[in-house]
């Protein structure tokens, strides 16, 4: 798997997130309260939100625009909510944060 590195863990707050451009979209990288690092695709299933900017709990977000929650592990809408985000692999060598190039070259039409 090729990996592309993303900047460093601090640079993502606890329970915080960082929105990253790449060729293939915006990733929202985020850092859970206990330290864990998610990264979905930076839209909302519903109505195309912006997760990154979301509130993070636990291992879920939830939207800014109408508070679906999405989990963080699987990409779900989590609920009653039905629809998914793409997960994208995310590697933590000391400090460094990585994601998946193969992820995001095969982004789902």
């Amino acid at each position: 798997m090729t990996w592309i590195a993303i900047g460093t863990i601090a640079d993502i707050p606890l329970r915080g997130a960082r929105c990253v451009v790449t060729p293939q979209g915006k990733v929202a990288v985020f850092r859970t309260a206990d330290d864990q690092v998610f990264a979905i695709d930076d839209h909302c299933p519903h109505k195309g939100g912006p997760l990154s900017q979301g509130i993070v709990h636990g291992a879920a977000v939830t939207c800014p625009l109408h508070n679906w929650v999405i989990s963080l592990e699987t990409g779900k809408a989590l609920g009653a909510d039905e629809g998914s985000v793409r997960t994208i692999p995310v590697k933590v060598e000391g400090e460094r944060l990585f994601i998946a190039l193969e992820a995001l070259a095969s982004k789902a039409a």
